[in-house]
């Protein structure tokens, strides 16, 4: 199954419709940079996100963003090849600021 890549108005009505946990898979650097407010950070390129995912609940909802949507992309698709249920790639997080989510720095 592929991932569904959402783009931010999309995010916004699916996160009404199916609350769930926004995971943040950029640098700890990046994240202290900013980062969309109540998000969790498990590093993608760090290899926190690799260590970390397999604990997560597989029949919750996930929504997962990086810079750009590339590395949300491919934490996504780990999800759902290890049978995850929900785990969408909802893009970058500039775009997402841009789109009014509340941020954190």
């Amino acid at each position: 199954m592929n991932v569904i890549r959402l783009a931010p108005g999309e995010f916004r009505e699916k996160l009404i419709e199916a609350p769930g946990t926004i995971l943040d898979v950029r640098t700890p650097a990046e994240y202290e940079g900013g980062h969309l407010e109540g998000s969790t950070n498990l590093d993608f390129l760090g290899g926190v996100f690799g260590q970390e995912f397999e604990n997560l609940d597989k029949n919750q909802t996930y929504y997962l963003y990086c810079g750009s949507g590339n590395r949300s992309g491919k934490s996504a698709q780990l999800m759902v090849d290890a049978g995850f249920t929900a785990a969408y790639n909802v893009g970058g997080f500039q775009e997402l600021a841009s789109a009014g989510f509340p941020v954190d720095y």
